[in-house]
Formats: C-alpha cells, structure tokens, sequence
C-alpha cells in the first residue's frame, strides 16, 4: 500500500511529541490540491530533549478508548506504539501490519521505532508488535469514538482555522495567541490521525489550514485531512517540520485571502524558514560529524548534526553562526524550560555583535519544549 513509509538512513531525535525526522527541509514545499506534502523519510533515534521524558521510558501501559461498532468506511482502529526491536523484526512488522491495515507509517531507527496504523483488528496489530520486539507507550483509539461525539457548540461556521500540533505550554500560548487552535505534542507520543481530526473538527471552520510541524506527522496529518473532508471541511497540510516554520507560517497567514492563496503564501513562508534544534544526545551513536556520547549536546540544523558538545552556549553560537553565514534577516529563539537562564541574553548580545541587521524575537516554550529552537528567516 502506498500509505507505508521506510525510514530512511542516518539519526533522529526523539522529540518532545515523539520520533521526529531530521531529514532537510528543502525549501517551500507547494501545495498540491487541499494537502501540501513534504518529504516524509525520517532518520535514526538519538537524542532527547533537555532532561524531560525521553521515548525509551514510556510505560507499558495501553490506552483505549472504544465505543459502538463502527460502521463508517475504511478500518476502525487506530494503533500507534513505540516499539524496541531491530532493523529485521521491523521489516517483518511493516510487511504484516501492511497486510492487516492501511495509513502505516513507520519510522526512527537505532532499536527504537514509532508504528502508527488503521486497522479492523486492533489486537493483532500489537501482537505483531510484540512478536517484532517489545512495544510500550501503546494507544488505541476506535474511530467511532470520535463519530459518536457531539457536535460543536451550534452555531455558524468560521470561514477558516488553524490547527496547530505544538510542543510546549509556551508556544502553545504563543500559537493561541495568533488565533490558532492546538493539539499538543506531548513527551514521548505523538499525537494520532483520531486526535488532529478532532481537532479540525472542533475548529467548527469550513476551511482548515494543519499544521503538523513534524516531519514524522506528515502522514498522520494527511489521514486526518481525508477524515475531516468525509465532513465537508476542506483542509490542507501544510508540510512544517518543526514549532518554528509554523510560526512563520502563521506570521503571514490572512483569512481574507482566498484559500489556496493563503495556503501557498503559507507553505512558501514556512519552507523559506530554516530551523535548527538543541538536543541532549540519549545513548551512544554515530552522527553526520561523527560519534556522540549519552549526554552530549547535539546542534541541529535543518535536521542534520552539525555539532557536537558540551557547553550549550557554545553550541548555540556554532549553530546561529552557521546558519546566519547563509543570510537572514530574522532570528527566531525559542527556549525549553532546561535552557540556561542567561542563553536568550547571550545570544543576542552575539547576533548584535557578529551579524548587523538581524533582528531577534526570543519566546519561552515551557515544559515539554525543546531544549532550544531556533528559526532564522
């Protein structure tokens, strides 16, 4: 089936909302009719945020939530687990799971895997995953649960809304702020097709604009954007790989514009927008720059690791520099609630003094943030 997704060489973070991609963003992605792809491949799993939750501590524990029979089309289940095995137990896995169901996609690496799948037979699909390795942190929703929910409060439609998956209580401030409405990314669990259709739903709009911000969620979003359409909604994914191109996106987003016009003025603005991450290396691996240690400090640009530390000052300044020699008008910082108290102040006291003309925004993304983001326009 076309829906199932390799993971393709190299590393990955483990994000605050699950396994994330550090593939490159290349440049903006167009929309392409209601859904505005991107590369979905998604490398290996490194690191972990700060000291928050790391993926690898997830519990056993399933969750479920199941109502009447669903008689609506395509499967009635949605299953998503991470899972520790290896390379060949998984290919095993995708060939099975593919068989039992549709929307799969797979991703991470180095042992550690994030499976998400539509199924009939939600029970099989975790016993695949446990025959493949050993699944924790397993969510089970029946998609009647959602179609047995009320409707929004009466009323008429908004023309149009923003969905928004964010990590971190600050940003999701920030996006609220900006009008949009959020699903949060929470440690550890990425959020499934079932809970960003609900939200699309609840957004009781005619026209909704998602924006995933994670390249591991490309899929999940476009399964919640067929879902919402059975609904009347027209909806379009745009292709954002992380908190900091949503912003972007946002910054430029107008409702009175016709819908595909602010769809692509948004895709463009977020593709134009390079991001780079602050993480906290989990266990021992190899990167693009070489071996990192459990407890290194990775830099982070456009997905790949550019560097390798201790000092997360230090890092940062590598990492703006880099991406400041390539131009930029605009720096955008966002910081974890594990960032170093003096950081903000230090990196603008660097880009003030090193990059002339740059101007620079600093926001608090909170508990369950990055360690650091950073977007330079």
């Amino acid at each position: 089936m076309g829906d199932a997704d390799d993971a393709a060489s190299g590393e990955d973070i483990a994000r605050g909302g699950g396994v994330a991609g550090l593939d490159v963003a290349r440049g903006g992605d167009a929309a392409r009719g209601d859904v505005a792809r991107g590369d979905d491949e998604a490398p290996r799993d490194v690191a972990r945020r700060g000291s928050g939750d790391v993926a690898r501590r997830g519990s056993g524990d399933v969750a479920c939530r199941d109502t009447e029979e669903w008689d609506g089309s395509g499967p009635g289940y949605e299953v998503i687990y991470l899972l520790d095995a290896g390379d060949e137990a998984v290919a095993r896995l995708r060939a099975r799971l593919d068989a039992l169901g549709e929307s799969l996609v797979v991703v991470g690496g180095d042992g550690l895997w994030h499976v998400h799948v539509h199924v009939d037979d939600a029970g099989a699909a975790v016993e695949a995953g446990i025959e493949a390795g050993r699944p924790h942190r397993v969510r089970i929703t029946h998609f009647a649960s959602d179609a047995a929910r009320p409707a929004p409060a009466s009323g008429e439609r908004v023309p149009r809304a923003i969905v928004a998956v964010v990590p971190g209580e600050g940003l999701a401030e920030l996006y609220a702020e900006a009008g949009a409405a959020t699903v949060p990314a929470r440690p550890g669990e990425l959020p499934g097709s079932g809970e960003l259709a609900e939200a699309v739903r609840r957004a009781h709009a005619h026209e909704v604009v998602l924006l995933p911000n994670d390249a591991a969620l490309h899929h999940t979003a476009a399964a919640a954007a067929r879902d919402a359409r059975h609904l009347g909604v027209r909806v379009a994914v745009i292709p954002t790989r992380s908190a900091v191109q949503g912003v972007a996106a946002l910054a430029v987003h107008e409702a009175e514009r016709r819908f595909d016009e602010d769809v692509v003025a948004m895709t463009s603005a977020a593709g134009a927008t390079r991001y780079a991450e602050l993480a906290v290396a989990e266990h021992r691996s190899w990167t693009s720059v070489g071996i990192c240690q459990a407890g290194d400090v990775l830099g982070l640009i456009d997905g790949d690791v550019v560097v390798i530390g201790q000092d997360v000052a230090a890092i940062a300044r590598t990492v703006l520099d880099r991406m400041l020699a390539a131009g930029g008008e605009m720096v955008t910082l966002v910081l974890g609630e594990d960032c170093p108290e003096t950081l903000a102040d230090d990196l603008e006291r660097h880009v003030r003094a090193h990059h002339l003309a740059v101007d620079t925004v600093v926001y608090q993304g909170g508990r369950d943030a990055a360690l650091l983001l950073v977007g330079v326009e």
